[in-house]
């Protein structure tokens, strides 16, 4: 079953004295393009988590964001005592002042707080990779309810071009028998004496030009062949897509070759149903 490139993933975490927010969310793209958003004191873990989800996603325009909100007294943050005596003496030389005005001065100068890197629980980074494993689990489960609908657009869209080909199959007889006409015709016009013999084997010369049995099969291949892919275990939408520009070329032969008006009708309408599915697959995984 084929799965979309398009997610969402969310799960909060709430640990003794922060929340944990891990929000992942994806759209298409040609390749993993992945795009984190990570507290300074969880980066030395960046690489891990940029691993399980590459794993996990494979494709698309990925950003991944961990939040953190601290709810309890903890903080790595606190007031450096021997700067702040040092500012207000030096603000007391300047002016003389109330102490708590001073007091008020002194804390809005630079190096008053001085922040301690807080070193990673291994615990506590364990349930935030439970958290993380349960959005990738939540983004996935989007992605393949979006590659149902996808998937059965796209038989809809091929079912539709399958029935164009019956038709065009079914006029192919008078297709040709309007060919010959025209040739008999024209050669009527010129009023002159042909060796018949001779106008049969141009005839069947010219038809051959025309003829297009073989675009008619190998569409016929290439569209189960599609089916085929849709219906396998892995989600392949490169693989659909070259299929896809296969059906494409053989379109546009029948086109150029059929030289007759109601098969190049439905010749336009087989390629506005493969623009649509190509337009599908640029957001299959």
């Amino acid at each position: 079953m084929i799965q979309s490139m398009t997610g969402f993933g969310k799960s909060l975490l709430q640990l003794p004295s922060k929340k944990i927010t891990v929000e992942i969310k994806s759209l298409n793209s040609k390749s993993l393009d992945l795009n984190a958003r990570i507290p300074g004191q969880y980066r030395e873990k960046e690489l891990h988590l940029r691993n399980l989800l590459a794993k996990s996603l494979t494709r698309g325009k990925v950003d991944f964001s961990l939040y953190v909100e601290i709810t309890g007294e903890e903080t790595t943050a606190s007031v450096n005592p021997a700067v702040v005596k040092k500012y207000i003496q030096q603000l007391r030389a300047i002016v003389d002042g109330d102490e708590t005005e001073l007091l008020k001065m002194a804390v809005r100068m630079p190096d008053v707080l001085k922040t301690e890197r807080e070193e990673i629980d291994e615990t506590e980074f364990a349930s935030i990779e439970d958290a993380v494993i349960e959005a990738l689990e939540e983004i996935n489960k989007f992605r393949y309810d979006e590659g149902y609908a996808l998937e059965k657009d796209l038989k809809f869209r091929v079912a539709n071009i399958e029935n164009l080909l019956v038709e065009i199959i079914a006029m192919d007889p008078e297709r040709i028998a309007g060919v010959r006409e025209r040739l008999a015709k024209g050669v009527a016009d010129l009023k002159e004496k042909v060796d018949e013999n001779r106008f049969e084997q141009e005839l069947v010369y010219y038809i051959e030009k025309f003829d297009i049995t073989e675009e008619k099969v190998r569409l016929d291949n290439h569209l189960n062949y599609f089916k085929e892919a849709l219906d396998s275990e892995d989600s392949n939408g490169r693989k659909l897509g070259f299929i896809s520009q296969e059906m494409g070329r053989e379109i546009n032969t029948i086109g150029s070759k059929s030289n007759f008006f109601p098969m190049q009708q439905l010749v336009v309408q087989m390629k506005d149903e493969l623009e649509k599915i190509k337009e599908q697959l640029l957001n299959v995984l």
